[in-house]
């Protein structure tokens, strides 16, 4: 477990555009050597999959780019959360730990064991989590030369009920959450989003999550990375916990893409 995995895709955007679509959550995908370190049975996996996966974000991130002006860059993870979470700190800085969710899940979204006491995650996180970052730093890198900026919107869902390993969840539970960053979210970037998702049903600012993903490199050092994570209620969109979609993501589109329009101007 060596080489470099091919566990991410950057599909290219306008060469004018600033703005990178993340996509962390989306796929459903485990490796077999990855699978074999998990402790659930199929059925139970792919019951915490339905409930952990920010399903159909991946296809919601495709028609936004199909549909803008300036198409925005997009990159995807194409494995599980559930394999890294690429969006965690790698280390004791991240007070996901407190629930078995630090960059390595050893525990399920109901607090159940998903892999066993003891386990080392550092082979995990040089094989998938050091690589998707070096890719992603390169990205932005590559936006701030290109344009003089680069927007990072990070595309998430959220399930209706809160779950157990939510460490915040007892506030609101709009139908789009957006989460900020002090450093990083300037405010006319949450304005434009406020506006911009105003139709969908109700706008609420970092409940039930907040915070934004930005690679270290640059986080809180480049003003010029700004940064803004928009957080789905899935009921607006899809059947939970892991259904279809249904007609809800037509609305969500078209919302996505004139924030990404307003920001790509």
């Amino acid at each position: 477990m060596n080489e470099t995995p091919d566990s991410f895709d950057l599909i290219p955007g306008a060469a004018d555009s600033p703005v990178i679509l993340h996509v962390p959550h989306s796929a459903r995908e485990i490796p077999a050597p990855v699978r074999d370190g998990i402790v659930l049975d199929d059925a139970a996996l792919e019951r915490e999959l339905d409930h952990i996966t920010d399903a159909h974000t991946a296809e919601l991130a495709a028609a936004v780019a199909a549909a803008a002006d300036v198409a925005p860059w997009r990159f995807v993870n194409r494995l599980s959360r559930l394999v890294i979470d690429p969006e965690r700190f790698p280390d004791e800085r991240e007070e996901m730990l407190a629930v078995g969710m630090g960059a390595v899940y050893t525990r399920t979204t109901h607090r159940a064991p998903l892999r066993p006491a003891g386990a080392d995650p550092h082979t995990l996180i040089d094989r998938y989590f050091h690589p998707y970052a070096r890719a992603m730093t390169d990205a932005v890198a590559e936006r701030l030369a290109a344009t003089g900026q680069a927007v990072i919107i990070d595309v998430h869902s959220y399930p209706t009920a809160r779950l157990p390993y939510e460490l915040h969840g007892d506030g609101p539970r709009p139908p789009v959450c957006l989460g900020t960053d002090e450093f990083h979210t300037p405010p006319e970037l949450l304005t434009l989003a406020e506006k911009a998702f105003a139709g969908v049903g109700g706008v609420g600012i970092d409940s039930p999550f907040s915070g934004t993903y930005v690679p270290l490199r640059f986080y809180e050092r480049e003003p010029k990375v700004t940064a803004l994570m928009v957080e789905i209620r899935r009921d607006t969109y899809m059947s939970e916990p892991g259904g279809p979609v249904g007609p809800g993501l037509t609305r969500v589109v078209s919302a996505l893409t004139t924030l990404v329009d307003a920001v790509s101007r």
